[in-house]
C-alpha cells in the first residue's frame, strides 16, 4: 500500500507540472497529453523505475481512461455522426479499415486474421477524440465548421474501432459476442429513455437531480459517476472493453439533458480532466517500454507513416469529393487540416495492444512501439494541423495574386499617367 501512494504522489507530481512546463514553452506547441506522456515513460519501470504498476494504480488508469471516454461521448451530438457528414465518416471509417487489412497483411510481420494482426489493423483505424478535445477546446475550434467536421470523421475513428475490438477480439465465437453487444444496447437505452424522462419530468427524482447540484449531496454528479461505474461493469461483466461502457455513457447524459447542463460540464471536466485523465496518461506512459523503442525505430515509424497513408488520406479524398457547399468553402488546406487532426490516435492503440498482449498474441515490447507511435501522433498531428490551418486562415494564394495584381495596376497606371501628362500639355 505504501508503493501504491508513493507512485500515486509521483503520478500526482507529473499531472501538476505538465501544465506549468506546458505553458512556459514558447507559443505552447506541446500538448500536455504528450508531457504526461513522456514523464510516465521517463519515470516507469523501462528507466527510473519509481512508478509502480501495482493493481491499485492500473484500477486509477482504468477509471481516468472511463472517464475520457464518458467526457468525449458527452461532447458529440448524435446529429453529428448521424447527418450527412456523419455518415460520409463512416463510410470513410469503413475504407480505411479494409486498407489497414490489406497493409497488415502485406507490410507487416503479423497475420492479418491473427488476434495480432487484428489489433493492429483495429489500431490504424482510430482517431483519439477525447484526447482531441481539450486541444480542440484550447485552440477555439469546437464551435467553428472545421471542428465539426473533425467531429463526424473522428467520432466514427473512436466509435467504430470500440465496436470493432468487441467483435474481433473477443474469444467467443461471433454469434455470442452480437447478442452480448445486443443485450448491452438495449441495456443502454433503457438506461437513456428512464433518465430523459425522469429529467424532463417534474416528478420528485428530477427535484433531487437537481435541486441538490449546489448542495454537498452533489447528487447529480454522484448520479453521472454511478451511470459510468455501473456500465463499465456491465461491459467487464460481458467480457467488453470498458471503452464501450464509459462511451454509451457519455451518450446516455448526453440524451438525458441535450442541451447540456454547463454546471454538471465543469464539475465533470474538475474530475475528470484535474486528476483522472492526467493519471490515464501518465500511468499509460509509465506502460511504454523505451528501451524496446529504442531497439525497433523501423516499426515506429513504418506504424506512423501507415496510419497517415490509411486514416488521413481516405479522410481528406472525402471531404475534397464532398459537394456540399459548406465543405466545398472550406478548401483543399482546412480539408488537409481534418485529416491531420483526425490521424491523431493513442488511448484506443492502449486498449487494443492491452488486449493483445493479455491474450498472448503480441509481445508487450511489440506493443510498446505502437503505444509510442500513438503517443507521437498526439504530438506530431496536433502541431501539423495548426500549422495547416493557419496556413488556411492566412489565404497566402490570394494574398499573392492581389499583391501581383495590385503590382500590375499600378504598372498600367504608371504607363497611362504619362499620357495623360502629355495630353494636358497639348
Amino acid at each position: 500500500m505504501t508503493h501504491d501512494f508513493i507512485s500515486l504522489a509521483i503520478i500526482a507530481l507529473v499531472a501538476a507540472a505538465a501544465p506549468v512546463i506546458a505553458r512556459l514553452i514558447p507559443r505552447r506547441p506541446v500538448p500536455e497529453t504528450v508531457l504526461l506522456l513522456i514523464g510516465g515513460a521517463v519515470l516507469g519501470p523501462s528507466l527510473l523505475n519509481v512508478i509502480w504498476l501495482d493493481e491499485s494504480v492500473l484500477l486509477l488508469s482504468d477509471f481516468g481512461c472511463a472517464m475520457l471516454f464518458l467526457l468525449a461521448g458527452y461532447e458529440i451530438n448524435p446529429k453529428t455522426i448521424t447527418g450527412r457528414e456523419g455518415k460520409r465518416g463512416l463510410a470513410t471509417w469503413a475504407v480505411t479499415l479494409a486498407l489497414a487489412f490489406g497493409a497488415v497483411h502485406v507490410f507487416t510481420g503479423v497475420s492479418a486474421r491473427g488476434l495480432d494482426g487484428l489489433a493492429v489493423t483495429i489500431a490504424l483505424t482510430t482517431t483519439a477524440i477525447g484526447a482531441l478535445m481539450p486541444i480542440l477546446k484550447e485552440r477555439g475550434l469546437m464551435e467553428t465548421r472545421i471542428g465539426e467536421s473533425i467531429l463526424a470523421y473522428g467520432t466514427w475513428g473512436e466509435l467504430g474501432p470500440v465496436l470493432a475490438m468487441a467483435l474481433l477480439l473477443s474469444t467467443r465465437a461471433t454469434w455470442a459476442t452480437v447478442v452480448i453487444l445486443v443485450a448491452f444496447v438495449l441495456i443502454a437505452v433503457l438506461v437513456a429513455r428512464f433518465g430523459h424522462q425522469a429529467s424532463s419530468s417534474n416528478g420528485l427524482l428530477a427535484r433531487v437531480l437537481f435541486e441538490g447540484r449546489q448542495t454537498t449531496s452533489q447528487t447529480f454528479v454522484r448520479v453521472t459517476m454511478l451511470l459510468l461505474i455501473v456500465l463499465v461493469a456491465i461491459s467487464s461483466l460481458f467480457d467488453l472493453d470498458i471503452v464501450l461502457g464509459a462511451f454509451a455513457a457519455g451518450f446516455i447524459l448526453r440524451y438525458v439533458i441535450p442541451e447540456g447542463d454547463e454546471m454538471l460540464e465543469h464539475k465533470l471536466d474538475a474530475i475528470g480532466y484535474g486528476f483522472l485523465i492526467p493519471l490515464f496518461f501518465v500511468i499509460s506512459g509509465a506502460k511504454i517500454d523505451l528501451t524496446a523503442v529504442a531497439e525497433q525505430p523501423g516499426l515506429l515509424v513504418l506504424f506512423i507513416v501507415m496510419l497517415v497513408l490509411i486514416r488521413a488520406v481516405p479522410i481528406f479524398v472525402s471531404m475534397a469529393r464532398d459537394k456540399d457547399p459548406e465543405v466545398k468553402e472550406l478548401g483543399a488546406r482546412n480539408h488537409a487540416t481534418v485529416a491531420i487532426y483526425c490521424t491523431t490516435a493513442l488511448p484506443l492503440i492502449v486498449a487494443v495492444t492491452s488486449v493483445a498482449v493479455t491474450a498472448g498474441a503480441m509481445d508487450a515490447s511489440t506493443a510498446s512501439v505502437f503505444v509510442s507511435a500513438g503517443a507521437l501522433t498526439v504530438l506530431v498531428m496536433p502541431l501539423l494541423a495548426s500549422l495547416t490551418y493557419r496556413v488556411a486562415e492566412a489565404h497566402p494564394i490570394e494574398r499573392i495574386r492581389d499583391h501581383w495584381g495590385g503590382a500590375a495596376s499600378h504598372e498600367d497606371d504608371a504607363e497611362v499617367d504619362p499620357e495623360h501628362r502629355e495630353d494636358d500639355g497639348r
